[in-house]
């Protein structure tokens, strides 16, 4: 989310009420059994970071955004694992094709510029077979919870440091070359203005 520091620091927060009303168990079940080299796409202030399994030998975070980075890197230290902080975005992964065993998207597809591009992105640096990792929230398979997600996505958009409310994710992982493996649809909201953004998937994909 580059070009959103204003964003940026008012997520930042309200990021412990959402950690502490549920976001920080469902980081665990999205790490649980990660191993080798891992690359997270839009790490934020490095929220996940505390999160990763021993199994894992390094996480290369990428964020974009400069608030989140300088967080990111605070933050860095006390994760059980070695992290770097680089700067890069979604669209142009700074990162050689086949080099990570594991790519991790946590609540991030939803504000990338291009959807597509970005899991494309993920899928080109993954080793064969390499896991896809996914927590997001998504569009909503109720027709009229949907219309109305279409009805604020603009106003939330610019209102959102480019979050939108719609986005069919599970449709764009599969579309990209991911098989889905195992998928989590909930509802979360942990505050008054989560109800748009309230249906949520987890999961994990593998590149085919």
């Amino acid at each position: 989310m580059p070009g959103h520091p204003i964003f940026a620091r008012l997520y930042s927060r309200r990021a412990p009420q959402t950690e502490v009303a549920g976001a920080a168990a469902h980081r665990d079940q999205l790490l649980a059994g990660l191993t080798g080299r891992v690359l997270e796409v839009g790490a934020g202030g490095g929220l996940s970071f505390s999160h990763y399994p021993t199994t894992v030998t390094e996480v290369v975070a990428v964020e974009p955004e400069p608030y989140f980075r300088r967080a990111a890197v605070e933050a860095a230290p006390t994760a059980p694992v070695p992290v770097q902080v680089v700067d890069g975005d979604a669209d142009h992964l700074p990162a050689e094709s086949g080099s990570f065993d594991a790519v991790v998207f946590a609540l991030v597809l939803c504000s990338v510029p291009d959807l597509h591009r970005a899991l494309r992105e993920a899928h080109r640096v993954l080793v064969p077979d390499g896991e896809l990792r996914f927590y997001e929230h998504v569009r909503s398979e109720s027709p009229r919870y949907a219309r109305a997600q279409d009805r604020i996505d603009w106003v939330w958009s610019h209102a959102a440091g480019g979050c939108h409310a719609n986005r069919r994710t599970e449709a764009a992982i599969a579309d990209a070359g991911f098989r889905i493996d195992r998928i989590d649809r909930f509802e979360f909201r942990p505050h008054p203005v989560a109800p748009p953004l309230s249906p949520h998937i987890l999961g994990a994909a593998s590149r085919i």
